[in-house]
């Protein structure tokens, strides 16, 4: 019989108890809710329901998920109901793809100040595009366009950047005009890159001015304003990393492609290879070679536990958001107007559409029924019996 895949919640069920017997009060609260669901994802600690084939009589229990936005187990129909909604908004036209990252001195910061900083990432990065696009030296159009916080590289170190995707386009100043940008071609990245240097670090200094920000450990000389600012001199001189990728074929690959980034966690369960004598092993890939292709890294399991635990965001925090067209409170007005000048029909709007219960929703969204017996095929599983939490508490809900 084949061994079960491994998934990042064996890991954390072996290994975590260790791991805060080791950790003590460096975990936060947060890190050890998000450890704590995981670990009972999908358990009968959560309880669920027992079902049975209406006509054969095959028997099958599922137990409930923990619907924390870090469990890779919990991601797929939350990926799905949002690509679902976003097909609405997709504008018959082409798409970027523009990466904004932060070098050391500043991800060095946002490590210890996660909802400062990266509230501060999110604005600036805005503020960058709606610039540079609405000049009439570059596109001179107001844009729309959403953003996803990443806080990792491929082998799970504190790596922060923001994928944003947007149309190739915007209004007019007047809004009476839909401007199309070379093809091809979106904004000059360099120039990109400079204004958000400027900007961010301009914002930095800022949050540092209104006691915002915290310092511990090793970055605590960098309470003296002083030594602030000599810490983020190398970043002004840098060349900050900007890129913009090939513009997508079409707008449906836009939603193919993006929906792998929505609500992607630090490391996926089919990236897991093994997990022996304290060790785990997994596969990651280095993007500095001009054919990256999947290399093995095993980490000791407390090392691989704490990379994982670098990427659990403040809670509450959104990490997916939506500006300028597409911002939430105009959108369904804005895009309407782009279509209209763009000349293409209008769409519906599919978000009422969606089932509420779990199973029609599961089956609208990915076309498999979880009602269909898997033995028989034919007779309808039934639920016969609720299972109760063991601990007669349930876990945080907690997604974006």
């Amino acid at each position: 019989m084949d061994r079960p895949p491994l998934r990042v919640a064996d890991i954390f069920r072996r290994y975590g108890d260790a791991y805060r017997d080791e950790a003590g009060a460096s975990l936060s609260t947060a890190q050890r809710r998000v450890m704590t669901a995981i670990e009972r994802c999908r358990t009968a600690a959560l309880g669920g329901h027992v079902e049975q084939c209406d006509r054969c009589g095959h028997t099958r229990v599922w137990y409930n998920s923990c619907r924390d936005r870090h469990c890779a187990s919990c991601q797929a129909l939350a990926r799905a109901a949002w690509i679902h909604d976003r097909e609405a908004e997709i504008l018959d036209t082409q798409y970027f793809h523009v990466v904004f990252t932060v070098p050391e001195p500043v991800a060095a910061i946002a490590f210890h100040n996660k909802a400062v900083v990266y509230g501060l990432l999110f604005r600036t990065v805005a503020e960058t595009l709606r610039t540079i696009a609405a000049d009439p030296r570059h596109l001179g159009a107001a844009i729309g366009f959403f953003a996803i916080l990443h806080t990792w590289g491929q082998t799970l170190v504190h790596h922060p950047h923001l994928h944003c995707v947007v149309p190739g386009g915007g209004l007019s100043p007047d809004g009476t005009r839909w401007i199309a940008c070379r093809p091809g071609f979106f904004l000059p990245v360099r120039v990109l890159s400079r204004l958000f240097r400027r900007l961010l670090l301009t914002a930095l200094e800022g949050a540092f001015d209104a006691h915002e920000l915290q310092f511990l450990a090793s970055l605590e000389p960098l309470r003296d304003r002083r030594v602030f600012l000599q810490h983020l001199a190398p970043a002004r001189q840098a060349e900050w990393v900007v890129y913009a990728k090939p513009p997508f074929a079409g707008p449906q690959q836009v939603l193919d492609y993006v929906g792998r980034y929505t609500h992607r966690i630090a490391i996926s369960d089919s990236r897991l290879v093994d997990m022996n004598d304290g060790q785990v092993t997994f596969r990651y890939k280095n993007y500095r070679d001009d054919h990256p292709t999947p290399k093995p890294m095993t980490l000791p399991a407390p090392e691989f536990v704490r990379r994982f635990l670098l990427h659990v965001l403040p809670a509450g925090f959104h990490r997916i958001r939506y500006y300028g067209l597409m911002g939430n409170r105009h959108r369904q007005e804005q895009l309407a107007r782009c279509r209209q000048l763009l000349g293409t029909a209008p769409s519906e709007t599919p978000a009422a559409t969606l089932p509420t219960d779990y199973r029609e929703r599961y089956e609208a969204l990915t076309g498999i029924s979880l009602r269909v017996c898997p033995v028989c095929r034919d007779g309808q599983m039934r639920i016969i019996e609720q299972v109760a939490p063991i601990s007669g508490r349930s876990v945080i809900s907690d997604s974006s």
